[in-house]
């Protein structure tokens, strides 16, 4: 059976090849963007190898400190010597600037921010200077070559200004199917049905309306491999459709990433596909084995009622919702009806009106469009929240650790150590050099009061989706609501499914008073535990508050306030910043959605 470790040339990619070999012949520093399975490291090593240029390849990751960049003093023979510069062993950075070779840098935004500072002199200047050891100089034919998967939100970071300032760009997109079929073939030295199928499937994946992130041409030569061979040793001459299945399972869920609000699995989509992309008239399989994702509601469906959760303080009758919302007609042709389609158009369209139709749809009188409009609603804010804040470098440093694990601080071990008989430190002694992080806990306090309607709830819905979106793996924000009465729709630390939580929040609605200051207690109640440096509090309110306490005297246990407006207007931006300056913060309006995202940045940075 064939291999698919076999090295092939690039395929395509002319103009692409043609700009980066250019920009290394003028002595540029180049990054290379695109999803993965795009040929970035191919191309590269296909470059350097008909240039007879050296590469030196080093894996980008959370772990990559500039000791392991640029190198570091052996420390035996340091403590037996001094330092000497013979006792210094080069790093992978240093390799390349003496050899005058090519730096290929992987995962460039999974490398921590203090490790890439370390490349701002060398990309400016050509040379680094190294405590102890001095300047070093690049050759004349070093470069750098960076890769970076723009795409992944999972782990990643953004790339400051600083370096990108001083690399070019290329940017790789998939290739064509007839590409993506060559570069198949190449690989798996197969071809016909099999490997026209395999591609068909993979790039299916990356335009399905439920898949965030589809599968590469990696997926398509597996499949093409796991397909071959699945029929090889089941004996069967054409291969079953059972055995496509499979070998797609096992080929391509993996590399699926589901849309964020969408409950289905990848092998729902899968299966999907086959019925579309099979090329023979077998019977689909009897169902037997991985879950097929949830069937479609029935007409008229409405999920089951669940206490304490479908409780909305006011509805609008269709009446009410067709004189405000000039969609609504097409969005809701008749009773208990939601057309999705016509929902689809009209988000592509305008979506600060369709943001704003959902809210209010949501709490409907029409009882069978309120249920369709909730179960929509997580699902689309999510999706729009995504636009929200990316995440900022800066939360971890390297910071002296005695006796801990990371890399060997020699100068402060060396320094504090006291030599004994026998010349050699205790464990005691060791300092080294470790990752520290700053944690915070966030909580976010949303005013569902009377005075927050259709486009100002779907602004908050969007914040809170950006704020739990942002959260990503870390610890879990509290998300309370607030109006006459205060509800806790997310506790610290527990996590909900994102799109039951923005379906709660938007059927939400209040009867006219604020109680603002319950609102911020309950907030930093939530946070009172939390065993963090900060205790942030985001309050998306007009904060013009109309029951309760003064909230000035509501701020204790927060340590920073900042304040969302949504729509903003005179008083509402003055109360706001006030507020939010008694506890270090700032007061920020938006009023459309576009402007969630860099508000959110600037909050949460």
């Amino acid at each position: 059976m064939a291999s698919s470790s076999t090295e092939v040339a690039p395929v395509g990619l002319r103009r692409e090849r043609e700009v980066l070999t250019v920009a290394l012949a003028t002595g540029r520093h180049v990054v290379i963007e695109g999803p993965p399975g795009t040929g970035k490291s191919t191309l590269l090593r296909s470059i350097a190898r008909e240039n007879g240029r050296a590469v030196v390849f080093v894996e980008g990751n959370a772990e990559l400190t500039p000791a392991r960049l640029v190198g570091q003093f052996d420390p035996a023979q340091v403590l037996a010597e001094g330092y000497h510069p013979a006792s210094f062993v080069d790093g992978p950075l240093l390799t390349a600037m003496r050899e005058g070779g090519l730096l290929y840098l992987e995962e460039l935004n999974r490398v921590p921010e203090e490790t890439l500072n370390v490349l701002i002199t060398v990309l400016a200047e050509g040379e680094i200077a190294v405590p102890r050891l001095g300047p070093v100089r690049a050759g004349p034919e070093f470069r750098l070559i960076a890769a970076m998967n723009p795409f992944d939100a999972i782990g990643t970071a953004r790339v400051s200004q600083a370096i990108a300032d001083r690399m070019c760009r290329v940017v790789l997109g998939y290739q064509d199917e007839p590409a993506e079929q060559d570069i198949t073939r190449a690989v798996t030295g197969l071809n016909g049905q099999v490997v026209d199928l395999a591609v068909a499937m993979a790039r299916a994946t990356r335009t399905h309306r439920d898949v965030r992130m589809g599968s590469s041409v990696r997926g398509a030569i597996d499949m093409a491999l796991v397909l071959t061979g699945l029929a090889e040793l089941r004996e069967e001459a054409v291969p079953a459709r059972e055995t496509g299945r499979d070998a797609a399972y096992a080929a391509l869920s993996g590399r699926i990433r589901i849309a964020d609000g969408v409950d289905r699995t990848p092998e729902s989509v899968i299966d999907e596909l086959l019925d579309a992309l099979w090329p023979t008239d077998d019977p689909p399989p009897d169902g037997s084995g991985k879950a097929e994702g949830p069937p479609a509601p029935p007409a008229g469906f409405r999920p089951r009622s669940r206490p304490g959760r479908d409780r909305a303080g006011r509805t609008q009758g269709r009446a009410q919702l067709a004189a405000q919302h000039a969609a609504f007609a097409d969005v809701s042709p008749e009773v208990g009806a939601l057309d999705d389609a016509a929902f689809d158009a009209l988000l592509a369209r305008d979506p600060e009106g369709a943001a704003a139709l959902l809210a209010d749809l949501a709490v409907a009188t029409d009882e069978g469009l309120r249920a369709a409009a909730r179960q929509l609603a997580g699902r689309v804010f999510l999706r729009l929240g995504r636009v929200g804040p990316a995440r900022a470098r800066g939360t971890r440093r390297l910071a002296p650790v005695p006796r801990g694990d990371g890399d060997l601080d020699l100068d402060r071990t060396l320094d504090a150590w006291e030599p004994g008989a026998g010349r050699r430190p205790r464990a005691e002694d060791i300092v080294t050099r470790g990752w520290t992080a700053s944690r915070r806990a966030v909580a976010l306090a949303v005013d569902v009061s009377g005075s927050m309607q259709g486009q100002a709830v779907a602004l908050a819905a969007v914040a809170a989706a950006g704020v739990v979106l942002a959260a990503g793996d870390g610890l879990v924000p509290a998300v309370v609501a607030f109006g006459t009465g205060v509800r806790v729709l997310q506790a610290h630390g527990v996590r909900r499914p994102p799109e039951e939580l923005l379906s709660d929040l938007v059927a939400l609605r209040g009867h006219g008073t604020t109680d603002l200051a319950a609102g911020l207690r309950e907030a930093a109640g939530q946070l009172a535990g939390a065993a963090v440096d900060q205790r942030l509090v985001v309050l998306l309110s007009d904060c013009l508050h109309t029951a309760g306490d003064d909230p000035a005297t509501a701020l204790e246990g927060i340590d920073r306030l900042q304040v969302l407006v949504p729509l903003g207007g005179a008083d509402a931006e003055a109360a706001a910043a006030a507020l939010a300056g008694r506890r270090g913060g700032r007061a920020q309006t938006v009023r459309r959605l576009a402007e969630v995202g860099p508000a959110l940045t600037r909050v949460l940075a």
